[in-house]
């Protein structure tokens, strides 16, 4: 039982199996292990590599390859997609993505929500969605918490910031509680960004991927699918480049895999490329549009006492206070989004303060005072992924309309918890440095510019760009999360969801998947 990084070890090789299935994140892991357990030939293909910490992940016994070494510059190259440089086409949006074994989930904070019952609802009601009801999901609920350990915060668990934030928001009144976590035996270290050399976050990589691989399945590490194969207008495998490890470039093999069905799990950034790519019928119009990504702002502090924002895990307490935006005489007003204490490793922290030269040294010199929230914002104005005419993925994500009112909002709102907290003063992370004293200095949030260049957010929740429904008209795959236009092809993987979920997705995203993978087995399809 091994992970295959060469696959073919210089020549083509080709696979027959039952499942094929593309990623290897929340909902590609738990599909392939549900369907593996099942007793089916399942094949995994992922397009980052294979890391691991100190200890062996799928024999703990052994010790690990210790490839998740806690460097940001490292981690950046070896588990981030696009190596934590790709942007919106306009620069605006950092896209955050996983690209390893075990996908985002290697370097999520590993906060763990149900979806909303009101979200659930909401995609019920406007957007037909059958079949994931609080009532069904909440058994697959209850599984993916006892199989990731996922418990509330405990307090050992909160470090400066967290009980910054806490005593900011609770001094505010407003509604929060302690963070859901997916973790066992965490030593605190403040690398989960990095990937846990512990085994300790409870991602894929650690759980229900070793699981997959202990019942027979076979993942491939570095095999990045150029397109899915059809015939008949059914899905039946898919061709992938083999990526030289050392250099990051496609090797000239090809790995080829032909299977009873495909399972598109490649993650809110990466499915619809590859749709695009492989050519498969649109007749909708809808693949690649209705993307939504949670775009997030920052807001920093200076405090009187040592925070040190990079140690513990990163969220311990969140603020649900403005989850559900609120509106007044039909018009937006505030809210929308989860406010939460900031997590930076000070090489990205130190990327993303302002200033330059002197001044930015000298809040270099008082980092480990400084502090922060970031604000998720449940985004209203949806994107688009597309391809250009040489095959590149585009993105464009609007920091505009509806969604430009969220963020600044989430900005004055941030700012209000910090100064509640004690701040001697809070900063924008935007290219002047826009200072907020006291309360009365909040309007100049209005005037901020927010445009490419002057302010960068990062968007690490995509999801709805191959948007699950039951007309085939509005809609990419349908409520079975079969595609419409293509038999045998499912999608598992955020991009199903109507709209973001208005909280952290993986738990969202595995209950959705393993809701597939037992309906997959209930109907006899494998």
């Amino acid at each position: 039982m091994a992970i295959i990084e060469d696959a073919g070890a210089g020549r083509d090789r080709l696979e027959h199996t039952q499942v094929l299935v593309i990623g290897s994140g929340a909902g590609g892991a738990s599909v392939a292990m549900r369907l593996a357990e099942a007793g089916k030939r399942v094949v995994v293909l992922e397009r980052g590599g294979y890391y691991t910490g100190l200890v062996d992940p799928l024999d703990p016994s052994r010790p690990g390859r210790g490839t998740l070494d806690q460097r940001e510059d490292d981690m950046f190259v070896r588990i981030d997609g696009g190596r934590g440089l790709d942007t919106s086409e306009d620069g605006n949006v950092n896209l955050t993505y996983g690209s390893c074994v075990g996908g985002a989930t290697v370097h999520y904070w590993a906060d763990s929500y149900r979806t909303p019952p009101d979200r659930l609802d909401r995609w019920e009601r406007e957007f037909g969605l059958t079949g994931h009801s609080e009532d069904e999901l909440r058994p697959y609920f209850d599984e993916i918490e006892r199989d990731l350990s996922i418990h509330r915060a405990l307090d050992e668990s909160f470090n400066g910031c967290n009980r910054l934030f806490r005593r900011g928001v609770d001094a505010l009144g407003w509604h929060a509680e302690r963070v859901p976590q997916a973790r066992k035996g965490c030593l605190r270290s403040g690398f989960c960004m990095q990937g846990c050399a512990y085994n300790a976050k409870q991602s894929m990589l650690v759980t229900y991927l070793p699981r997959a691989l202990h019942a027979g399945a076979l993942v491939f590490a570095n095999c990045r699918v150029s397109h899915i194969t059809t015939e008949g207008g059914r899905a039946t495998g898919a061709v992938a480049e083999v990526i030289d490890h050392s250099t990051g470039r496609a090797s000239g093999r090809r790995l080829t895999v032909r299977s009873e069905i495909v399972v598109l799990a490649a993650g809110g950034y990466g499915s619809a490329p590859i749709w695009l790519g492989s050519k498969l019928p649109n007749g909708s119009g809808q693949v690649g549009r209705n993307l939504h990504c949670n775009p997030c702002s920052m807001v920093f502090g200076l405090f009187d006492e040592d925070v040190s924002m990079w140690r513990s895990i990163p969220a311990a307490y969140g603020c649900e206070e403005w989850r559900l935006a609120r509106e007044e005489a039909g018009r937006y007003k505030e809210g929308g989004y989860l406010l939460m204490p900031n997590q930076l490793g000070p090489a990205t922290l130190a990327a993303v303060l302002p200033g330059f030269g002197a001044d930015h040294q000298r809040l270099m010199a008082a980092m480990p005072q400084i502090g922060g929230t970031i604000a998720w914002i449940d985004d209203h104005e949806s994107g688009r992924i597309s391809l250009a005419a040489d095959g590149s993925r585009r993105y464009a994500i609007p920091i505009a309309g509806r969604n430009a009112l969220m963020l600044r909002d989430s900005m004055k709102k941030g700012a209000l918890a910090l100064l509640a907290a004690g701040a001697r003063k809070v900063f924008l992370a935007d290219a002047v440095g826009t200072q907020i004293r006291d309360a009365s200095d909040l309007d100049r949030i209005d005037g901020v510019e927010i445009g490419p260049g002057a302010m960068a957010f990062a968007a690490p929740h995509p999801a709805g760009a191959l948007r699950m429904g039951p007309d085939p008209a509005h809609a990419v795959v349908g409520p079975s999360g079969e595609a419409h236009e293509v038999r045998g092809l499912y999608v598992a993987d955020p991009n199903v969801f109507p709209t973001a979920p208005s909280v952290d997705p993986s738990e969202t995203i595995a209950a959705f998947s393993l809701i597939l993978a037992d309906r997959l087995l209930e109907r006899g399809v494998v």
